[in-house]
């Protein structure tokens, strides 16, 4: 009987909620959520200064979500100036990423946690 739950539980298949996160190398812990081995709440500093001090940690996804165009216009107009905020240590390329952290982000949001 034991094998047989066992071996129920070895043969289910991964949540589609599961999948998301394995492809997109995404991951939730006490620290909050972890793109590419990246701790995003150890990169508050720009989201506050992205999204005027509204955020200063990605653990609300819900309001990062509804503040997320703001922010995105905030870094599209950096990158294009090519003036980056250099107490930030901004770079095209960190906040390139930035910006692909916030949409995975935004993306699980939306198929996974949003209420329908």
């Amino acid at each position: 009987m034991l094998s047989q739950l066992t071996n129920l539980f070895k043969s289910s298949k991964e949540t589609p909620e599961q999948l998301f996160l394995k492809e997109n190398d995404l991951v939730f812990d006490s620290r909050g959520a972890i793109y590419k081995g990246i701790v995003l709440n150890e990169l508050g500093f720009r989201l506050e200064y992205f999204s005027n001090r509204k955020l200063d940690r990605f653990d609300d996804l819900e309001k990062l979500f509804r503040i997320a165009p703001q922010i995105n216009e905030k870094i599209d107009l950096e990158i294009h100036s090519q003036r980056f905020v250099e107490r930030l240590g901004n770079t095209e390329e960190n906040l390139k990423q930035l910006k692909q952290a916030i949409k995975v982000l935004n993306d699980y949001y939306v198929k996974f946690k949003r209420a329908r």
